[in-house]
């Protein structure tokens, strides 16, 4: 009773996806119980058929009787028919919502949720659970109800026909019902265990599309294609499994009513040859039994169905009741316009939910406005830690980050986010056109001269200008039909085109030659004069553009001021220069020009 409960527990997460649509599947389901009793009642009409004309000969009322019969068939198809259309619209528009909904929830969950999950797996929610949910809200759900009234009415109606048969189909139907329940409870575990499977198995496809480059590269494809196999024969037998535990269960079901005819044929060839029964009410019974065949046969499908659903639910509860760490305020404040763009981080501190010590400790910058500091530290010290925190993609576990002296905290993320633009290290770029992705930086319409301008900031404009349609040239999936630096260079073009009053660079310009990563860096300062920007900067070209430095070492700011400074004062600086990717004539080139 615990698995039933939890069942019906997890179907109620449908609710307020179809309270709008109570109405015309309520009416949809009153078409399918008229038609499940229209087929009903024409074994009644058989019985008097068969105990009036052909019993006595008189076929007066034969007609009439005989059209009867037509016109029952002929409502239970028109019933039919308007049960589909009543229930096809809204569990297509819940289908709809419930995806959009998901969709709209995994853009509000914080990043520590989706670098937890598999990408395959919230695809398969997404969609495959979504679907499963719709066929059974379309059709399993409707009919496991009427099939239930429709098998208790037809023995009620056999009872007042011949008490002695309808006995004989209860026991028949009996066992029916113990291994229904007995093999649904073992379906579930199962369905459940396929469904995640399908899951990882979209995880690796995924992966191995992506990462063809890579595999090609190392010549590792068939170690993932054997990998894949694995998870598709895992997958095979979690089906077979599926498919054993039905089959005994069908077994059952199919044999069972073909008993409960032999043992009517038995007793009601017995009871006509008593006088007891008549051959018509014989044959109705028989024909009941029939028509109840298949309500007792679906049953197990339509429990192995609700289970699916079941599962389908909680999984899709699983992403959909996680709630998002990083919130709205409940009443933001205003940020103050205009925006000057100074930052400050006072006392901040952040540990990761599942981590023991803190990636950041203490951590006091001030980056006033229109500067330009270059973050600078060993990898794994929490650079890009720090930068997360500016958009709130996660929220300090101490102390506070102002921008203009307002707590970011206390402005609504769309507020703080639309003064804010990131560009990070992996160029991320989407299935669409270059206007397009350059014009997702902004949530405003933008014109195309300030899609131009904001990619001759990048340095852009000219190659973008030599693509197939310009602008309007399809970008492929991840963007892998152009080369790294082209990636990243829109990247960037995508970050200045909201004229943010910060800038947050987490090392987007390591794909480009030193050459152009000045010409970037010179056309920032220049068409976006004023605007505040925190570089993390692991090359020596990148830190000498910057008006200050800061050095990040054990998740603290141990050092700041220019390079000239830091050269005379921080032996860690000392250190990182001399460890950071660049030539050494880079290297030394610079500190000729400090000295």
């Amino acid at each position: 009773m615990g698995n039933r409960g939890s069942t019906f527990r997890e179907l109620r997460r449908l609710i307020p996806y179809y309270r709008a649509s109570r109405l015309p599947l309520l009416a949809a389901g009153i078409c399918a119980l008229g038609a499940m009793l229209a087929g009903l009642v024409i074994p009644l009409v058989t019985q008097k058929i068969i105990d009036g004309p052909v019993r006595t000969g008189d076929t007066t009322a034969l007609v009439w009787l005989v059209l009867a019969v037509a016109g029952l068939g002929v409502v239970e198809a028109v019933l039919l028919f308007a049960r589909r259309q009543l229930s096809a619209p809204p569990n297509n528009r819940a289908e709809a919502g419930m995806r959009a909904a998901l969709y709209a929830h995994l853009q509000r969950l914080p990043l520590g949720f989706h670098d937890s999950w598999q990408s395959g797996q919230l695809l398969s929610r997404g969609v495959d659970d979504v679907a499963t949910i719709r066929r059974f809200m379309t059709f399993t759900l409707i009919y496991l109800v009427i099939n239930t009234t429709t098998i208790f009415v037809g023995l009620g109606i056999m009872y007042t026909l011949a008490p002695v048969l309808g006995l004989v189909v209860t026991i028949c139907m009996l066992p029916v019902l113990v291994s229904t329940y007995f093999y649904e409870t073992r379906y579930r575990v199962v369905a459940r265990r396929a469904q995640d499977q399908a899951g990882d198995l979209a995880t690796t496809v995924e992966e191995s599309v992506l990462g063809i480059r890579v595999l090609k590269a190392f010549g590792r494809g068939e170690h993932l294609r054997g990998h894949y196999l694995k998870q598709a024969a895992d997958l095979r037998e979690t089906g077979l499994r599926k498919i054993s535990v039905i089959a005994v269960l069908w077994t059952t079901i199919i044999v069972l009513p073909g008993l409960a005819v032999a043992a009517q044929l038995a007793a009601g060839a017995h009871g006509i040859a008593a006088g007891t029964m008549t051959l018509g009410t014989l044959v109705a019974s028989i024909t009941l039994t029939t028509f109840l065949t298949w309500p007792v046969e679906s049953l197990g499908w339509f429990l192995a169905e609700l289970n699916s659903a079941a599962a389908a639910c909680e999984r899709f509860g699983e992403v959909s009741d996680t709630g998002p760490a990083v919130t709205d305020p409940a009443d933001p404040k205003p940020l103050p316009r205009p925006v000057r763009g100074e930052l400050r981080f006072e006392g901040v501190r952040m540990r990761y939910p599942a981590a023991d010590t803190d990636v950041l400790s203490t951590v006091d910058l001030t980056l006033h406005p229109g500067e330009t500091v270059a973050l600078v530290g060993a990898t794994g010290c929490g650079k890009t830690t720090l930068t997360a925190l500016i958009p709130r993609f996660y929220d300090v576990s101490a102390g506070r980050i102002t921008l203009d002296g307002t707590d970011i905290r206390d402005l609504s993320l769309n507020d703080l986010r639309s003064q804010i633009a990131v560009a990070f290290e992996e160029a991320v770029l989407f299935s669409a056109t270059v206007r397009e992705n350059v014009a997702m930086g902004t949530h405003r319409p933008t014109t195309e001269d300030e899609v131009r301008e904001a990619l001759r900031v990048a340095n852009a404009e000219d190659f973008v200008d030599t693509l197939p349609q310009g602008l309007d040239t399809p970008i492929g999936e991840q963007g892998l039909s152009l080369s790294g630096g082209q990636r990243q260079r829109l990247a960037l073009a995508r970050a200045v085109i909201g004229r943010p009053a910060v800038l947050v660079l987490d090392d987007p310009l390591s794909a480009l030659d030193v050459h152009t990563e000045a010409e970037v860096e010179q056309a920032l300062r220049r068409v976006l004069h004023g605007v505040t920007a925190l570089v993390v900067a692991h090359r020596p070209s990148t830190v000498q553009l910057a008006d200050r430095i800061a050095v990040l070492h054990e998740g603290r700011i141990v050092a700041t001021g220019t390079h000239r400074e830091l050269l005379a004062s921080s032996k860690v600086y000392r250190t990182l220069l001399s460890t950071m990717d660049d030539d050494a004539s880079e290297v030394e080139d610079l500190e000729v020009t400090a000295r």
